[in-house]
């Protein structure tokens, strides 16, 4: 016992035992509170950034100190907002048939049909246009509340303050055309005929058969147009930023992709008067994308208040007659739709065309045809 008491610690395992031990931690830890702090900031940043993103830029009305100048003749409607027109064909007073034609997505009011009007042929009919640049194109103030409603209302106030009269004829085009279903809804008793060229179908309306519209959305090429109308009717407000943004492709009639068009418009935006375009091209979307094209885009594909197909006819008595045109071979707007409606509505006279794309009404007679069915057919 007297030896394991007496035994000798070497210093070494001394030196272990007395070590004090290394607090030293090289690792930093970030305050619990800090770091929520920090974590919010980068929310609320993030949110900020977003929602700049998808905010449009203001339109520059014509007239206004950093807007387009105005060169156009235009009506102030009843809202306070003006319409910028043009007219065109023998005078007004002397005209024996007065007509309102409404332009597409992405025009003006000098995408008139008026000038693929043989001169003769407006002449022998004793016939007035007028065309008009649609709320937020070319020199008419933006409308910020429009309605498939309202611009019905609007065609009916140019009509009213031009004295064409109780009745007149509409005549509208791809997009413009759709209005005209609006025409039909809501002033019909101000239409003497009527005639849709190419209009554009909206997925959603009703009484359509669910095999029909599945099948016509399908046929949207490419896939990102259907995301994008998917985008336009179920979350509006990203609309602007669904067609902006870089990050993967948009809508192919806002980028004018050359792949939505059939043989037929190949060679028809070779055209002379196709290519005359160029000269008032930058007038189309002067005040601003937003409130042109998009909102275009947001109403065309957005939820109406009703579906063609609850139409009833505007001519009863044969008084009058509607006209609806379209081209089997159009990769803008799929035919099938026509074809039901006009299945469902047998007031409606359809005209199928063969081998035609969607920019047929510019081909040579195309419009002189289009007219004299309008005007000078037997009832």
């Amino acid at each position: 016992m007297a030896e394991g008491a007496n035994r000798k610690i070497s210093a070494a395992s001394a030196r272990a035992h007395t070590r004090r031990p290394n607090n030293n931690n090289t690792s930093f830890h970030f305050p619990t509170g800090m770091l929520k702090k920090v974590l919010a900031l980068l929310f609320v940043g993030i949110l900020a950034w977003a929602y700049q993103a998808i905010q449009p830029p203001p339109p520059k009305i014509c007239g206004s100190p950093e807007g387009p100048a105005i060169t156009s003749p235009r009506i102030k409607l009843s809202d306070g907002r003006h319409l910028a027109y043009i007219e065109n064909g023998v005078s007004k007073d002397s005209a024996k048939h007065k007509l309102v034609f409404v332009h597409g997505f992405d025009c003006c009011r000098h995408d008139s049909l008026a000038k693929y009007l043989s001169p003769d042929l407006i002449e022998e009919l004793g016939l007035y246009i007028v065309s008009f640049d649609r709320p937020g194109y070319g020199e008419s103030d933006p409308n910020p509340n429009r309605t498939v409603k309202s611009m019905a209302s609007d065609i009916e106030e140019l009509a009213d303050q031009l004295k064409l009269g109780s009745k007149f004829y509409v005549v509208g085009f791809s997009l413009g055309g759709q209005v005209i279903w609006s025409v039909l809804k809501y002033i019909p008793h101000r239409v003497a005929g009527a005639a849709l060229i190419a209009p554009v179908f909206n997925h959603w309306w009703t009484g359509f058969p669910a095999n029909l519209s599945k099948e016509v959305f399908e046929q949207q090429t490419p896939c990102s147009d259907r995301w994008a109308l998917r985008v336009a009717h179920y979350i509006p407000w990203l609309t602007y930023w669904w067609n902006t943004q870089n990050w993967f492709p948009y809508m192919s009639a806002v980028a004018h992709s050359p792949d939505i068009l059939s043989s037929q418009d190949r060679e028809i935006v070779m055209l002379p008067l196709r290519q005359a375009r160029k000269t008032y091209m930058a007038q189309v979307r002067q005040q601003g994308e937003f409130e042109s094209i998009h909102r275009d885009i947001i109403v065309t594909f957005g939820k109406w208040e009703f579906s063609p197909l609850e139409l009833k006819n505007p001519f009863p008595n044969n008084e009058g007659s509607v006209h609806l045109w379209h081209g089997d071979e159009d990769k803008i707007v799929p035919i099938s739709p026509q074809r039901y409606i006009a299945q469902q509505l047998p007031w409606i006279h359809f005209h199928e065309l063969t081998g035609a794309g969607h920019l047929f009404p510019e081909a040579e007679g195309m419009c002189d045809k289009i007219i004299k069915e309008l005007l000078v057919r037997k009832k």
